[in-house]
């Protein structure tokens, strides 16, 4: 799904997680974030985001 794009390109500030406010800019991301976000924390950890690729 996202085999184009790695966790490094979303996570812009460099954080270690992508926040939704990062998850905008790809629709389908945006719709797939609560079901990724196992522990709820409102981000994604690169295992979590790893689950979709």
């Amino acid at each position: 799904m996202f085999a184009a794009v790695d966790f490094d390109s979303f996570d812009t500030d460099g954080d270690g997680v992508i926040s939704k406010t990062e998850a905008q800019v790809n629709s389908q991301l945006v719709q797939l974030f609560d079901q990724l976000d196992t522990d709820g924390n409102g981000e994604l950890s690169k295992e979590e985001f790893s689950k979709v690729q």
